[in-house]
């Protein structure tokens, strides 16, 4: 142990004046970050909170924004043992009990403002119910930092030290971790450790959800199907799970969001090169190695239980096959083609798994539903438990007029669903489709194909009663608008190609499109394919045969939409050019085939008298209601 003598001492002072962190301290110390803390308190090293003066000192401030600083020693050290770390501290109390909302700090993909959502709307109704509400967010540009959202407000980084300070201060009777996305979840487990009480789900049950083994085993036990799977922790490892399960396998790190370094993995070559950049993304955490489940559909449900009674907030399904990160897929709330036996066997798995693990406030669950001869409407796979919010949430709430956010901070207080007035789940009687919206304009070198890791730096919404207009309304939102089908005696057309197993699949889509009066526009391969079903298309160069190809036929303007699946390596920098020109020619554009169907069928309701309408979200809860 370090001795405290008075040049450790002002070390210690001057360390913590120029920012250097309790976990930075430890390592050159050889001491654990809680040894640091211990040694500070007793040398009375301890930080003060300051109110941000909003008024440049020409008025007084009253805005409660709280930032901690490190004082000189004479003003706030004290005699050994007699020291009150908080005695220069400006914060001001009401007197209410108090809850502290750790938020999820700097926004980036995968973690942003759909989790701010679910900050503010716990905050407000934890401050109407009587609490001072206190957030804890570095990030000045969320609304979660705006002055009138909580009681307090403490601009702190989310580490495991600051947040321990604002506790000690504030003396909260708990910290709801469920709300600012993985980043606060990865520290639930040391804040229990350290005396904190965490309102809602146990960090327990948040953790083993992750623990591969054992969630395996739970859902075993439970009789709940889920893809074979394994864990490993170098290549050796990974490879046998691999060899034992099958190729292609889904791999990823633990404890990471938005599908961070996740990937497809077809070989033994592939997964070697994978190991060692997992490794690098989440060193302290093994790799997860799943089957992966080829041309199934994905479905996410959001939900929330009190511990007594779990109800289901939405089931939505997604309209890209599995294999695309759920942040990057379009998705459509109610779900349209599964059968009510798979339906209601995802609602039977995930009440189940709610009361097992103890949930108290929000859990999110993805299911693959995969199509097999034993069961023709699909064989349900559950791919992911996270008892958490979820970054559908916003979206499920605005659709089904619930606020899930709100109802769940009040069940992590004590309250109970059947006193909070929701115990069925709530019915939807139109479509909301959410779609992504993707940055690859702005990054002229990024491949816009899309995959297991997350891209979307945002989303939009499109409700109508048809399914159809509902998601062209959400194409035109996201800045990806479809082309109206060709008046009479105007040309537009369609680019075709795809790999040899969508071309079955393609030939009802291309009949669809010529019906309308588009063009088709194909390569080799895939124009063959439609004149062998009669359907007639103009053969074009792809980008290596010669010239004008398709991307110069883009780059001139004269192509309006594009279907374009990954067709293998040999053609990887043919789709790549194209996938860039139509970005940048803002040309509307499908990689998937269940995509391309449904874009497909909006086009031609593009002009319908649904297409016109226009409602407000409130006069559609009226709807859903049956007020309208």
């Amino acid at each position: 142990m370090i001795e405290l003598s008075p040049e450790n001492i002002a070390l210690l002072w001057n360390a913590k004046q120029y920012g250097f962190s309790d976990v930075q301290i430890a390592r050159r110390w050889n001491l654990t970050e809680l040894e640091v803390r211990e040694l500070r308190r007793r040398a009375g090293v301890w930080p003060v909170f300051k109110l941000v003066d909003t008024c440049a000192a020409e008025f007084e401030a009253y805005t409660p924004y709280y930032y901690s600083t490190y004082e000189t020693p004479s003003r706030v050290r004290g005699p050994e043992g007699s020291f009150s770390p908080f005695s220069e501290s400006e914060i001001r109390k009401s007197g209410r009990p108090t809850v502290i909302i750790l938020g999820g700090g700097a926004n980036r993909i995968g973690q942003g403002i759909e989790f701010d959502y679910c900050c503010c709307h716990a905050a407000f109704a934890l401050r109407d119910a009587g609490y001072d509400t206190v957030m804890v967010n570095s990030n000045p540009e969320t609304v979660s930092t705006d002055y009138d959202t909580s009681t307090r407000l403490y601009f702190e980084p989310l580490t495991f030290e600051n947040i321990l300070n604002v506790v000690e201060v504030e003396d909260p009777i708990g910290v709801i971790v469920q709300f600012g996305g993985q980043t606060p979840l990865n520290l639930a487990l040391k804040l229990e450790a350290a005396g904190v009480p965490i309102l809602g789900t146990s960090p327990k049950s948040i953790d083993c959800t992750e623990d591969r083994k054992f969630f395996g085993h739970f859902l075993n036990e439970m009789g709940i199907r889920q893809p074979d799977g394994g864990t490993a922790t170098d290549f050796e490892e990974a490879v046998e799970v691999a060899r034992r399960i099958g190729f292609p396998v889904l791999v990823r790190p633990s404890f990471v969001l938005g599908g961070r370094a996740m990937e497809i993995v077809y070989d033994e070559d592939s997964l070697r090169q994978y190991v060692a950049r997992a490794v690098e993304a989440s060193p302290e955490r093994p790799i997860l190695i799943d089957r992966f489940l080829d041309d199934a559909i994905e479905v996410d449900v959001d939900a929330i239980c009190d511990g007594e009674r779990a109800v289901i907030g939405g089931i939505m399904e997604h309209i890209e096959q599995a294999g695309i990160h759920s942040g990057d897929s379009a998705c459509v709330l109610p779900p349209r083609t599964l059968s009510d036996r798979v339906l209601a066997e995802i609602r039977d798995h995930t009440k189940r798994i709610a009361l097992a693990l103890g949930v108290k406030g929000l859990m999110n669950v993805q299911y693959a539903v995969q199509h097999c001869p034993e069961e023709p409407d699909g064989r349900v796979y559950v791919l992911e438990v996270n008892p958490r919010a979820s970054r559908t949430v916003p979206f499920v709430s605005k659709a089904t007029g619930v606020p899930l956010a709100r109802l769940a901070a009040l069940v992590m207080v004590g309250k109970s669903l059947e006193e909070l007035g929701l115990v069925e789940e709530p019915g939807v009687k139109f479509f909301s489709v959410k779609e992504a919206v993707l940055p690859f304009v702005k990054f002229r070198d990024v491949d816009p194909l899309l995959g297991p890791e997350m891209r979307s730096t945002g989303e939009v919404m499109g409700i109508s009663d048809s399914f159809a207009v509902a998601f062209g309304k959400a194409q035109a939102a996201s800045g990806s608008g479809l082309p109206s089908p060709p008046a009479e005696g105007e040309t537009k057309r369609a680019f075709l190609s795809v790999n040899n197993r969508h071309k079955s699949a393609l030939v009802p889509i291309a009949k669809e499109l010529r019906k309308m009066r588009f063009d088709l526009v194909a390569t080799e391969g895939t124009s063959e394919t439609l004149a062998e079903n009669g359907i007639e298309s103009e053969r074009i160069y792809k980008v290596h045969e010669g010239r004008p190809n398709i991307v110069d036929r883009i780059k001139s303007n004269e192509i309006h939409l594009v279907i374009n699946t990954p067709l293998g390596a040999a053609s990887k920098g043919d789709e790549r050019s194209i996938r860039r020109a139509v970005i940048e020619a803002g040309v509307p554009y499908a990689t998937t085939m269940p995509a391309a169907k449904v874009m497909v069928e909006a086009i031609r309701h593009l002009n319908s008298d649904h297409s016109k309408e226009v409602r407000s979200l409130q006069e559609w809860h009226r709807v859903n209601r049956g007020e309208d």
